[in-house]
């Protein structure tokens, strides 16, 4: 009988935690490290260190079945044929990849993996990065081996898009290497794409920035519907039915992207020569005044200070519990700079994650937030939202604005229930 593969991971924050459940969900034996004592305790009781939908449930039952293991120990990766390299890879305030632990981390497996492990790195790292890996791997042991296989996950949704990917990238310069690999993720309902290394970085670099692109492309053709009269939600609608644009195109409109990935690439390309996409990090990061200064317009007097604005969802998407990069929490800085008393609600922020002065209160409910605000700001589009009872907490004493910066309202009608409800790319 064939021997299953033990697997290791290497560094346990989402991405880490969502590989040691998937791979042990599988039937592999997955030994999960990190040099974090307290964060390992957690873990091995189920605890993970960010929310995500199912992946404490998951922990905890392959843990009881003995599929999956915790420690800090670093001996533990050594029976392991197979070690993911893990880390969300840290975004400095620039945007730009700091390497650093990944790079200890390639020196640690040098000194300790078996002969014939292979590396398999699937934290973001710029193109060219894991030929240098690779060759410091190899200086410590010849017989050792890496590979790239970028992660692709959504928060909210990333064991399942683990489990079921619908296609890998998979990067290597030995072809035997690539044939161990692709035996291994046989368990895996997915096309396997294979290529070099820098290939496969680039790829990752490639999605990311056409994403990027595409939102800000929609930000920009939304003020100019604002401006013309034109409907953005009706403009991408009509667009979506070409063919070459397609039904999961991004064209929704709002407050632009966040969270570090995506900035992350674009900072990237733009250091290996490519301007262009410079130009749309530098786009991105001037929409946040964009919405700060619609609020403003349609705020009596035109002016935020002292005035009452409450804000829906802190998180850079629905689905997780991190502050970590959000641009709302970004947005929500620049409204008490402009003077306004803000009050938030989030269902699942985190804020210990904060940083720095908190020139806000944290609000019970949405509902309060609601009933206590002139003008509620829309910032992540948590479906809790929909489900408020808006009729119900309307302020008959003022037309109260609530500016839905994620149009993710839309369909509530809350114009014709009274509020005075603005929305992006509708004047």
């Amino acid at each position: 009988m064939k021997k299953t593969p033990r697997i290791g991971v290497f560094g346990l924050w989402h991405l880490g935690c969502v590989i040691s459940a998937s791979w042990s969900t599988l039937k592999h034996k997955v030994t999960a490290f990190d040099k974090d004592d307290a964060l390992i305790k957690d873990l091995s009781k189920g605890v993970p260190p960010i929310f995500e939908p199912d992946l404490a449930e998951t922990l905890v039952k392959n843990v009881k079945n003995k599929s999956l293991s915790f420690t800090s120990g670093l001996s533990g990766l050594r029976a392991c044929d197979f070690v993911f390299l893990a880390y969300d890879t840290p975004v400095l305030e620039d945007d730009r990849s700091d390497l650093t632990l990944l790079e200890n981390a390639v020196q640690d497996l040098g000194d300790v993996l078996k002969d014939g492990a292979v590396v398999i790195v699937s934290s973001q790292t710029p193109a060219g990065t894991c030929a240098v890996f690779r060759k410091s791997l190899k200086a410590k042991n010849p017989s050792l081996d890496l590979a790239y296989s970028p992660e692709n996950l959504r928060l909210g949704e990333a064991l399942k898009n683990y489990l079921s990917p619908g296609r890998v990238i998979l990067g290597t310069e030995d072809k035997n290497t690539e044939k161990k690999i692709l035996s291994l993720f046989k368990a895996v309902p997915a096309q396997v794409l294979t290529m070099n290394l820098t290939s496969a970085e680039m790829v990752k670099h490639g999605i990311n920035a056409f994403l990027a692109s595409s939102i800000a492309f929609t930000n920009e053709l939304s003020d100019i519907c604002e401006k013309s009269g034109a409907d953005i939600a009706d403009v991408a609608r009509g667009m979506k039915t070409d063919p070459r644009i397609g039904e999961k195109a991004y064209l929704s409109p709002g407050i632009g992207f966040s969270g570090g990935t995506l900035g992350r690439d674009l900072r990237v390309l733009d250091s290996l020569g490519g301007s262009f996409f410079g130009e749309i990090f530098r786009r991105n990061a001037r929409r946040k005044k964009a919405i700060i200064e619609r609020l403003k317009t349609n705020i009596p007097g035109k002016n935020l200070n002292g005035r009452k604005v409450g804000v829906l969802g802190l998180t850079y998407k629905p689905g997780t519990s991190t502050l970590r990069r959000s641009l709302p929490v970004e947005i929500v800085r620049e409204l008490a700079g402009e003077g306004a008393s803000v009050s938030v609600y989030d269902p699942k922020a985190d804020y210990s994650e904060w940083k720095g002065e908190k020139r806000f209160s944290v609000a019970a409910s949405g509902e309060s937030i609601v009933r206590d605000s002139e003008a509620v700001l829309v910032l992540t589009e948590w479906p809790q939202f929909l489900r408020l009872p808006w009729k119900s907490l309307l302020k008959k004493s003022a037309p109260q604005i609530i500016f839905d910066a994620k149009n993710c309202l839309m369909g509530l009608g809350l114009d014709r229930a009274g509020y005075r409800y603005l929305r992006i790319g509708k004047n």
